[in-house]
């Protein structure tokens, strides 16, 4: 029987493996953690992260086949295939800081898998890692091995949040990258047999390795791109008198361009774009190439440009000043679908009000208090550190709290600010909500997700990103 064990309990290896163990009745699957608390909720009715038809898969094969334990070495000693899904944050300090990847949790994991294996295994990289790192780990096995063979892969996932349990069921490609050494070979056809299960092989693309590696940064470089330069345009439109959202669709229509990822918002975020951006910067500077590294930061430029001028619009639009306004804050994850607020834009929008001393009242349907208290006392790339290494919780900041309904968020504010596309807030009674604000009342949509002039026939001032400007903004600078 094929044993696959995957070290990590994350984003990524929760969701993949579940949904390996699924189409792969006869494999056994496990997932480890040295964090008691995740794998407890992994076997719990309460699963660590939310995700559209996980719990579904998750119920299917628990206690069958797919199984989550923190006693790593038992099963990782015990596996065929080992992957590696372990936080790859971005340094803090030292060489590289603030760009380069942090791979101490990569090297802890292949040093314990070379010290209590006692047979032969693949190990997959699922992490988004830097170019090479395959080649680092190789190095670590190799000169630990004790007479057992070890074989590198490289698979990273292609999953969108939200959306993660679909894109795994019907792949757009799963990337295979190994060795084109004959033990390299058989290794991707060991893991290529396994996706093999449930994806057409014309989808399963083998490559070497470092190819593999750059797909992975690359692919979410192009995505981001795409984001920061529909948000340029947003501006553009602004100033002009055009509307963003025509602007996207006229142009999506051009076949060599689609219509994907290009829905003007408040900038990206998640656990992905600015990190792999920076990681890409990084490789880019080590390899003597400057132009191409100034290339992709301007990309993250743009989308802290875009964040920033969705605060100044706030500030400017409400005279000048947000000091002791109440703002409700509708929506705090990074993108509908999901609790995740890695990188989310509305810690930096958060930030910028309660810089100028607003009063913040958060609604998520599924961001906890403790979560928004912790991401808005964090400093940069805290985040993507173990739990125990980040701020212990914070004490409340009296200018925030959070609540469990948006009309409430709303009630008495001076103005709104719609930070996640949650369709909840498409259809929000906005009558009621403008009957229950201070006025003037003024809503900043940060996604795009209201009829501009129904509200504006209700009553409300309202600033849509990319959208023809309200009287009442035009001789206000959205750049302070």
């Amino acid at each position: 029987m094929v044993k696959i064990c995957c070290i990590g309990a994350g984003y990524v290896g929760g969701p993949t493996m579940a949904v390996i163990a699924l189409k792969c009745p006869e494999i056994e699957v496990v997932v480890v953690d040295i964090a008691a608390p995740r794998i407890n909720a992994w076997n719990s009715d309460h699963l660590p992260i939310y995700e559209p038809g996980l719990d579904d898969v998750v119920k299917k094969c628990r206690g069958k086949n797919l199984f989550f334990s923190t006693d790593v070495e038992k099963h990782v000693a015990e596996a065929n295939i080992v992957f590696v899904s372990v936080n790859t944050p971005t340094k803090t300090q030292g060489l590289g800081a603030g760009k380069a990847a942090d791979l101490t949790y990569w090297e802890s994991a292949a040093r314990m898998i070379a010290d209590v294996s006692k047979t032969d295994k693949i190990v997959v990289e699922k992490s988004t890692v830097p170019v090479k790192t395959a080649e680092a780990i190789e190095r670590i096995l190799t000169h630990n091995r004790k007479g057992i063979n070890f074989t590198i892969l490289s698979n990273p996932e292609f999953l969108a949040e939200g959306t993660a349990i679909a894109d795994l069921f019907k792949p757009d490609r799963v990337l295979i990258g190994g060795r084109e050494t004959p033990e390299g070979q058989k290794a991707i056809h060991a893991l290529r047999d396994v996706y093999a299960h449930w994806v057409p092989v014309d989808r399963i693309l083998c490559t070497n390795l470092w190819s593999a590696e750059l797909s992975k940064l690359a692919a979410n470089a192009f995505l981001a791109q795409r984001i920061s330069s529909v948000n340029a345009m947003s501006a553009l439109c602004e100033a002009t008198g055009a509307d963003v959202s025509q602007v996207s669709h006229s142009i999506g229509t051009d076949s060599r361009i689609g219509p994907k990822f290009l829905n003007a918002s408040v900038g990206f975020g998640g656990s992905c774009f600015q990190k792999d951006i920076l990681n890409l910067v990084y490789i880019c500077e080590c390899n003597g190439l400057p132009e191409v590294a100034n290339y992709w930061k301007q990309v993250i430029k743009v989308n802290d440009y875009q964040k920033t001028r969705f605060v100044n619009r706030v500030v400017s639009s409400m005279f000048n000043t947000v000091s002791g306004k109440k703002i409700a804050v509708l929506g705090f994850a990074f993108k509908k679908d999901t609790g995740d607020t890695r990188e989310t834009p509305a810690i930096d929008v958060c930030k910028g009000l309660l810089g100028d001393k607003a009063k913040l009242s958060i609604y998520d349907p599924q961001v906890s208090e403790d979560q928004i208290t912790r991401d808005l006392a964090m400093k940069k790339f805290d985040w993507d550190h173990p739990a125990h290494l980040q701020p212990l919780s914070p004490t409340s900041n009296k200018q925030v709290s959070v609540v469990w309904d948006a009309y409430e968020a709303i009630k008495d504010a001076h103005g709104i600010c719609i930070l996640t596309e949650w369709d909840e807030f498409k259809n929000l009674d906005y009558k009621k909500v403008f009957d229950c604000m201070q006025k003037p009342a003024f809503v900043f949509d940060g996604r795009n997700v209201v009829d501009v002039n129904k509200l504006r026939e209700i009553g409300f001032i309202v600033y849509s990103i990319g959208k023809p400007l309200d009287s009442w903004l035009k001789d206000m600078p959205a750049v302070a």
